[in-house]
């Protein structure tokens, strides 16, 4: 018995149009004669196609349904069916280069360009024009671009597939330059850096991601910047007035609030990554304890433990 088309896309009639386009894109990668070294490869992608013309269509699809579902009405869906077949094979070209698209946009540029024609027997493709997919990456920078801007190499390393069909790896460099004001996330957008289009098509894009290197001390979250800052325990309990470093370079006057204590969150508001709307500096305070190697280092320790008696840390 003739596998119908669901059978032949390996799908079931309850598939999603986004489960048929990604059943037959799969398939296309594995049949499409320019690329398959499967046995009758041309015969099965030509399948392959008509099955695919069928469901990825509403109106075809219905109708495919309905004579699946009452064969003994439609005892010349044979003839109707190699009909349908012939007329839709023109239009089947375009979905054969569909598969392609998938194939190519994500091996890159190299596949002849504009000048490339496919020919098999007695066929003969026309050939739509594509749009190279876009292509996404992201860069690790320091913080202190953000403040002041910079511009970049970076090198690419792009899959493409050759007028052979062979993958290859071609190297690419380019120059980024990041604007002062990034956020920690934005992306850059390289026009016509993406890949290759098919046919003549235009080039896609290439998005790059910023992102900012974090450490112990210093995290990023979009525009905010969240900085431990360490402090002495009579700076945190008297409440001090402290002079700190910012990651933009520039220094400020902190007063702390009395009996600061670790992990307590200060809010410079806009002092963060100077964006459209800038972003805050959150201090995250970290009370430091001096060591007491001398004798009048301990004994200040003593005093300290004598004046506090009544101090119970870990009195539940």
């Amino acid at each position: 018995m003739a596998k119908n088309f669901y059978e032949i896309l390996g799908i079931d009639k309850k598939a999603t149009p986004d489960q048929i386009k990604k059943a037959y894109r799969k398939l296309a990668r594995k049949y499409h004669p320019d690329i398959s070294k499967e046995a009758d490869a041309e015969g099965k992608m030509q399948e392959i196609n008509v099955a695919y013309d069928t469901l990825s269509n509403d109106e075809k699809k219905t109708q495919y349904d309905f004579e699946l579902e009452n064969p003994n009405g439609f005892q010349n869906f044979n003839t109707g069916s190699q009909h349908y077949s012939q007329n839709t094979q023109n239009d089947g070209q375009y979905h054969d280069f569909s598969g392609f698209e998938d194939i190519f946009g994500r091996f890159g540029a190299g596949f002849g360009g504009s000048n490339y024609e496919y020919q098999r027997g007695q066929r003969q493709h026309h050939h739509q024009s594509y749009k190279g997919e876009d292509q996404h990456g992201s860069l690790d920078v320091d913080l202190n671009i953000a403040f002041h801007g910079e511009t970049q190499q970076i090198t690419l390393q792009i899959p493409t597939m050759n007028a052979y069909g062979q993958a290859e790896v071609q190297r690419k460099t380019l120059e980024v330059k990041i604007p002062k004001g990034m956020k920690d996330g934005q992306q850059i957008r390289l026009s016509g850096q993406g890949q290759v289009g098919i046919n003549g098509g235009e080039n896609g894009d290439l998005y790059i991601k910023i992102h900012y290197k974090n450490n112990e001390k210093l995290r990023v979250d979009g525009a905010d910047i969240y900085l431990t800052l360490d402090v002495t325990p009579w700076e945190a309990t008297l409440g001090q007035s402290i002079e700190i470093s910012t990651p933009s370079g520039s220094k400020l006057q902190v007063n702390l609030p009395k009996n600061s204590q670790t992990g307590q969150q200060l809010r410079l508001k806009d002092k963060g990554i100077p964006n459209k709307i800038p972003g805050n500096l959150y201090l995250i305070l970290n009370i430091v304890n001096p060591p007491a190697h001398t004798d009048a280092e301990q004994a200040a320790y003593q005093a300290f433990a004598e004046a506090f008696t009544q101090f119970k840390p870990r009195q539940s």
